[in-house]
């Protein structure tokens, strides 16, 4: 998931891509500026009972609007699903489903609930993680295997 450039040209609504690793990625919605500040509003588990996700779960999780470069200065704009799915209105959909989000406890789930899901649900109002989907694709057959001889 390498990035295209840094500092990419950011609209309301735009998902923003972290790289964390070679494997995953941290995503978040470009809510836009306050004071001159960028801001991007994101599911995050940073503040839970549990700084590590216990078997990839934070049941204390929320949607925190935080300043955009706090998250990483290396981002990128990944608006994966445009060619499939329409972006709802900022301004009358999203914005106001991440207000009304912001303070509410969320359930963190590596696997169903990521930040990219909660990104691709705020923009499209679909659930969706390309990261997860391309991981399953590996772990699938190994469980397949463990399934027919009984041992998962």
């Amino acid at each position: 998931m390498g990035l295209n450039h840094s500092n990419p040209k950011l609209f309301p609504g735009d998902i923003v891509e972290y790289p964390r690793n070679k494997y995953f990625s941290h995503f978040g919605i470009y809510f836009g500026e306050r004071d001159g500040v960028p801001y991007v509003a994101h599911l995050t588990c940073r503040d839970a009972d549990t700084k590590i996700p216990l078997f990839g779960r934070a049941l204390r999780s929320e949607i925190k609007l935080d300043p955009l470069e706090m998250l990483g200065t290396k981002y990128k704009v990944n608006n994966m699903l445009d060619d499939t799915h329409s972006p709802r209105d900022f301004h009358s959909v999203v914005k106001p489903a991440i207000e009304d989000m912001m303070g509410r406890e969320v359930t963190f789930d590596m696997l169903f609930h990521n930040s990219e899901h909660q990104a691709t649900l705020f923009r499209y109002g679909v659930k969706k993680s390309q990261q997860i989907e391309l991981i399953y694709k590996h772990i699938m057959p190994a469980w397949k295997k463990l399934f027919d001889k009984k041992q998962l």
